[in-house]
C-alpha cells in the first residue's frame, strides 16, 4: 500500500490555508481558507484570466469616482473584492482581505475601511463570518480589530514577529493571528549567519510559542503559520491550527510520502509550565522597542505591501 502524502497527512492535524490568489493553484489543493495581500493581488493582475475582470472595475471605478485617483483606488479595492468573491465560491472557508497598508498606524481609518470591505462582500452575497479583514499588527491595527471584533467583522492580524503581539491580540479577542515563520528565520539568519533546522529556527519557535500560551491558557484566538520557506518548517509545526502555505509549497508537501509525526497539540500545551503574562500598551511598545528584529520586519513588511499597491495601482492605471 502506497503511502499517503504529507500533504494528506497535514490535512488531518492542520487546517491548510493558500497564500494566493490564483483560483486554479486553489481548485487544485482545495484548501478550507485563502488569504490574499497587495503583493499576491499585484501577482493576479498579471494573469491573463483575470484581465476581463479588472476591465470591469475599472469601468465601474469610472461610473462612480470623480477624479483619476478615487478611480485607480476604486478599481483596486473592487478588484480585491472580487478576488477574494472568486475565492469564496471555490473554498468552504473564510478569505482574508487586507487594508490598506498606509492605514497602519490609524485606527479609526482602519476601522471604516475594514467596514467597507466587510459591506461589499455583503452585498455580493456572501455571510460576514465567511470574511476576515487582514490587518498590520500594530498596536493601533490590534485597537481597531478589537473594536471590529466587538461588531462582529473577524480580523486576521497579520506581520506578527513578537510575542507581545500575540498577547495584544488575544487581549482584543480577534479571530485570527498570522505569525511570519519564514521573514524571522530571514533575520536571524541574514545577522548571525547560522544554519537553522526546523527544531532551532527562531521563526517555528516564535509560532509554538504563541500556540502553546493561547492553548494553555483557552485563548480562542487562532493561530495560522505563514510565510514558510521550506516544508521542514511546515512540518515542525503540524498541528497548528492553520497554516497558510503558497502552492509551490503545497506541491511539495503534495510530492512527499514520508510519515508525519504531529509536533503541536492542545494536549501537549497543557502540559506546559508558564505564567500567564500581563500586558497594556506601554509594555507593548517597549516589547516591540528591545525586539530589533520585530521591529524592522514589522515596518519592512508595511513598507513591501504599500510599494506592491503602489505598483497595483500603476498597473491599473494603464489600464484605464
Amino acid at each position: 500500500m502506497s503511502q499517503t502524502s504529507v500533504l494528506e497527512q497535514l490535512k488531518s492535524m492542520t487546517t491548510l490555508v493558500a497564500d494566493t490568489g490564483d483560483v486554479n493553484a486553489i481548485s487544485q489543493f482545495m484548501p478550507i481558507d485563502a488569504t490574499t495581500n497587495p503583493s499576491l493581488l499585484l501577482k493576479a493582475a498579471g494573469m491573463e484570466k483575470y484581465q476581463g475582470l479588472i476591465q470591469n472595475c475599472i469601468a465601474t471605478a469610472k461610473k462612480n469616482a470623480t477624479d483619476q485617483d478615487a478611480r485607480i483606488k476604486a478599481a483596486a479595492d473592487a478588484f480585491a473584492i472580487q478576488v477574494g468573491a472568486e475565492i469564496l465560491a471555490i473554498i468552504p472557508g473564510r478569505v482574508s482581505t487586507e487594508v490598506d497598508a498606509r492605514l497602519s498606524f490609524q485606527t479609526d481609518a482602519m476601522v471604516q475601511e475594514a467596514r467597507r470591505i466587510s459591506a461589499a462582500y455583503l452585498e455580493r452575497g456572501f455571510d460576514q463570518k465567511r470574511i476576515l479583514i487582514k490587518i498590520a499588527a500594530t498596536w493601533e491595527g490590534i485597537m481597531a480589530a478589537k473594536i471590529l471584533e466587538a461588531e462582529g467583522i473577524g480580523c486576521n492580524l497579520t506581520l506578527m514577529f513578537n510575542f507581545a503581539q500575540a498577547l495584544a491580540c488575544a487581549n482584543a479577542k480577534v479571530t485570527l493571528v498570522s505569525p511570519f515563520v519564514g521573514r524571522i528565520f530571514d533575520w536571524y539568519t541574514q545577522k548571525t549567519g547560522e544554519t537553522y533546522t526546523p527544531d532551532n529556527d527562531p521563526g517555528v519557535l516564535s509560532v509554538k510559542r504563541i500556540y502553546e500560551y493561547y492553548r494553555k491558557f483557552d485563548i480562542n484566538t487562532i493561530v495560522m503559520g505563514a510565510s514558510f520557506r521550506n516544508i521542514g518548517q511546515i512540518k515542525a509545526l503540524s498541528g497548528c491550527d492553520y497554516l497558510t502555505i503558497s502552492p509551490a509549497l503545497l506541491q511539495q508537501l503534495d510530492s512527499e510520502a514520508a510519515p508525519l509525526v504531529r509536533t503541536l497539540s492542545k494536549d501537549k500545551a497543557k502540559a506546559q509550565v508558564m505564567d500567564e503574562v500581563f500586558l497594556d500598551e506601554a509594555s507593548f511598545r517597549w516589547q516591540m522597542n528591545e525586539d530589533a528584529m520585530a521591529t524592522e520586519k514589522l515596518a519592512e513588511g508595511i513598507r513591501l505591501f504599500n510599494q506592491d499597491l503602489l505598483k497595483l495601482y500603476a498597473v491599473l492605471s494603464e489600464k484605464f
